[in-house]
C-alpha cells in the first residue's frame, strides 16, 4: 500500500495458466467432486476503518492482501482490518480479533507460517515489533522482538514480504512501496528473533529491482497505461520453486484497472535478479473487478498454486478497495503464471493436485449483463446523481442504486429476458453517505433471493435470514456470493432486502450466474494485431460476432502460453491500443467470444507482425 497519500493526491482525481485450447467451453461441465466455488470479489466480511473519520468519509475497504497456509489451514491478512481471517476451505472466512494489535493498525502486513509459528509484520518508517504466534485461530499474538531497528528515513520497511528459506534455514526481508526507490532485500538473523542480519541495520540491506517503463509498458501509470506520471512499485512477495527464486511485485497503481504483479527471477534470494519476459504474471484490466495487484502466492492443501490482488472501487474514497484470489501456477518451462480469464465469474476450488487452472472456471456465464432492473423504491439525492437500479447491471462497481428506504421489503428484480438455469448470484453492495467507522455487531448483512418464470409466482431459492443450526450465522459480506442448491430455472431473479447497516441500503452490482439454453457464439471472423513503433504498444482490432455478451483477447510470448487476458464487452468499440508488452518480446494473440451459452472455439492464434523471433 502507497505511503505518501499526499503524493498520491498530487495525481488528481481518481478515476491470466491458461493452454491455448479449440475446445469450445461447454455449459453446465462436470463439477469436481465435493468442489466448492467462489467467485472475486472475495466474499469476506470487510471492515469499516477510522482512516477518513476527521473527513466524514465511511465505506469499507480491503487491500494488499496475504494468504498463508498454515497447518493446512488458511489465514487471510489485509490491510487496516484490526484483525485477520481464518478459514479451513477457502471460501468460508471467520474474522479473528487479536489479544494485542499495534494502535495505527497493520497496513499491508507481512506474514509467514514456518513449521509450527506463524509470523506477522507490519507496514512501517518507524521502530515496530515482529509478531509471532502458535495459536492463530485463537487469536493469540506474542512479541518475537520488542523493535525492528530504524533503517534510513524513507527507506520503510514498508509493504514487507517475510522469506524463509526451506533448503538453507536462511530468513529474508523484501519491502518497498514507492515511485522513487527500489524494492529492497536484507537477510534476517533468526538467532537474534529475526533483526537485520550484520551490525548495521544502514548497511544491512540493498536494491533488488527498479521499475523500467521505457522497456515494460504494463509498468507505465494510469488507466491502461496512459498517464505520464511515474509510476509506483509495491507489494513485495517471495516463492522459491525447484530452485529458483521468484521476487514477485506490483505496478503500476493501485486505482488503475492495469494495477498488476510482476516477478524478476533469480539462483539467489538476494539476486542479481532479471526481468522475466512474460510479465506481468497476473493482470485483469477488464471486466467488473479489474486490477489484481498487491498480493502473494501461496499454496493450498493439494499443493496448488494461487495469487491474491487487489481490485479497486473508489467511489469514497481513493483507498477505497476489495481483494480477489486466482488460481496461478509454474508452467513446463518455469513460467510463473495468473489465470484471470473470466477472474470475475464463478470458480471451482481444487479438490486434488496438479489441477489444471482453465479446468476450475465453472462455465457459468453472467446473465445479468445490463438485463432490465427494476426497483421497489429509489433514493431522490439530486438533480446529477443517478441512483436507478440499472446500475446494477453495468458491471461498473462505481455505479449504483440507492433505495428509497433502508428497510425489509425493498426489492430489486432482474429480468433475464428468457428462461435461464440460474446457477449463482452475487450480490455487492457499496457504502453510500454511511456514518459507520468500525465494524461491530450491528453491521450485518440478510437478504433473499426469489426466481420466477412468469414475475407472478415466486420461490425462495437463498435466505440469509435462516441462521437455524448455524447455517447463515450474521455476517457483513459486501460481495455476498451465494451458490444456489440446486440449478433453477428462472426468467426473473429478485433480491428481497432485509437488513444491512447504516442509513441507505446501496448495491452496485446484481450478479446472475449461469447457462442459457441455446448454442455458445462464433468464434470471430477476423483478428489483427500490428506492434507500433514503440514496441510497448500493439493495435487489436477485431470482428464481432451477433449475439455476443462480450469477448476475451487472450496473449502471450509463445503460441501455447497465451496467459494475459482483456476482456470486452460487445457493446464496446472492437478496436483497442494495448499497452502493456515489454521491448524486443514477440508476442502472440487469439480471441474467443462468449455469451450466456458459454464460450466460442478459440481463434486461430497470430503473430503481432513485429518480425522479433517469432515462430
Amino acid at each position: 500500500m502507497r505511503f505518501l497519500f499526499l503524493l498520491f493526491l498530487r495525481i488528481g482525481p481518481l478515476f491470466i495458466g491458461i493452454q491455448t485450447t479449440i475446445a469450445q467451453q461447454r455449459p453446465n461441465a462436470a463439477r469436481p467432486n465435493a468442489a466448492r466455488t467462489y467467485c472475486n470479489p472475495m466474499d469476506i466480511s470487510y471492515r469499516y476503518n477510522f482512516e477518513q473519520l476527521n473527513e466524514k468519509i465511511s465505506y469499507r475497504s480491503g487491500a494488499d492482501p496475504v494468504i498463508i497456509n498454515h497447518k493446512n489451514e488458511y489465514y487471510l491478512f489485509v490491510t487496516i482490518q484490526g484483525g485477520w481471517w481464518h478459514s479451513k476451505d477457502l471460501v468460508n472466512w471467520r474474522y479473528i480479533v487479536p489479544d494485542k494489535w499495534p494502535m495505527e493498525d497493520m497496513c499491508a502486513p507481512a506474514a509467514l507460517s514456518v513449521r509450527d509459528t506463524m509470523y506477522l509484520f507490519q507496514s512501517t518508517f518507524e521502530q515496530r515489533p515482529i509478531f509471532y504466534s502458535t495459536e492463530p485461530e485463537k487469536g493469540k499474538l506474542n512479541f518475537l522482538n520488542r523493535w525492528m531497528p530504524r533503517l534510513p528515513k524513507d527507506i520503510g520497511p514498508w509493504d514487507p514480504a517475510l522469506f524463509h528459506d526451506d533448503d538453507t534455514d536462511k530468513w529474508y526481508m523484501y519491502w518497498g512501496s514507492s515511485n522513487v526507490y527500489p524494492l529492497f532485500g536484507a537477510e534476517l538473523d533468526k538467532k537474534r528473533n529475526l533483526t537485520y542480519a550484520g551490525n548495521n541495520p544502514a548497511e544491512s540491506y540493498k536494491a533488488m529491482l527498479w521499475l523500467d517503463p521505457y522497456k515494460h509498458g504494463w509498468e507505465r501509470f494510469g488507466p491502461n497505461h496512459s498517464d505520464p506520471f511515474k509510476p509506483f512499485m509495491e507489494g513485495a512477495w517471495m516463492t522459491k520453486y525447484k530452485g529458483t527464486y521468484y521476487l514477485q511485485y506490483s505496478a503500476p497503481g493501485t486505482e488503475y484497472n492495469v494495477y498488476g504483479n510482476g516477478t524478476y527471477v533469480s539462483k539467489d534470494p538476494l539476486g542479481p535478479f532479471e526481468y522475466a519476459p512474460y510479465n506481468p504474471i497476473a493482470y485483469k484490466p477488464g471486466g467488473f473487478a479489474t486490477g489484481c495487484g498487491h498480493g502473494n502466492t501461496f499454496q493450498d492443501n493439494f499443493g496448488n498454486y494461487w495469487n491474491t490482488g487487489t481490485t479497486w472501487i473508489g467511489h469514497n474514497w481513493g483507498m477505497e478497495r476489495r481483494i480477489v484470489m486466482n488460481p496461478a501456477g509454474f508452467d513446463k518451462d518455469g513460467q510463473l503464471f495468473t489465470n484471470t480469464r473470466f477472474g470475475d465469474f464463478p470458480h471451482y476450488l481444487a479438490t486434488k493436485a496438479g489441477q489444471p487452472s482453465d479446468q476450475l472456471f465453472t462455465g457459468w456465464m453472467l446473465l445479468s449483463y445490463r438485463k432490465p432492473a427494476v426497483a421497489s423504491s429509489t433514493f431522490k439525492a439530486s438533480a446529477v446523481d443517478t441512483l436507478s437500479a440499472d446500475k446494477t447491471t453495468d458491471e461498473n462497481p462505481r455505479t449504483f442504486w440507492v433505495a428509497g428506504q433502508n428497510k425489509p421489503g425493498e426489492t430489486l428484480t432482474l429480468d433475464l429476458g428468457a428462461e435461464r438455469d440460474v446457477r449463482a448470484v452475487q450480490v455487492d453492495y457499496i457504502d453510500y453517505r454511511q456514518t459507520i467507522y468500525e465494524s461491530d455487531s450491528t453491521v450485518y448483512t440478510q437478504f433473499k433471493l426469489l426466481t420466477s418464470t412468469d414475475n407472478k409466482k415466486w420461490t425462495v431459492v437463498a435466505d440469509l435470514t435462516d441462521t437455524s443450526d448455524r447455517k447463515e450465522p450474521k455476517r457483513d459480506r459486501a460481495c455476498a456470493y451465494i451458490e444456489l442448491e440446486k440449478p433453477t430455472r428462472a426468467r426473473y431473479v429478485r433480491y428481497e432486502h432485509v437488513y444491512v447497516a447504516g442509513s441507505h441500503l446501496a448495491i452496485n452490482a446484481f450478479r446472475v450466474f449461469g447457462n442459457g439454453l441455446g448454442k455458445v457464439p462464433a468464434t470471430p471472423a477476423t483478428l489483427t494485431a500490428k506492434r507500433q513503433k514503440d514496441q510497448r504498444n500493439a493495435d487489436l482490432s477485431w470482428s464481432k460476432v451477433p449475439g455476443a455478451v462480450g469477448y476475451n483477447i487472450r496473449w502471450g510470448i509463445a503460441p501455447d502460453k497465451l496467459y494475459q487476458t482483456y476482456q470486452f464487452w460487445n457493446d464496446q468499440p472492437s478496436t483497442f491500443e494495448l499497452r502493456a508488452l515489454n521491448v524486443g518480446v514477440p508476442y502472440y494473440f487469439a480471441i474467443e467470444a462468449f455469451d450466456e451459452n458459454g464460450v466460442s472455439v478459440l481463434s486461430k492464434v497470430i503473430d503481432d507482425g513485429s518480425g522479433l523471433g517469432h515462430k
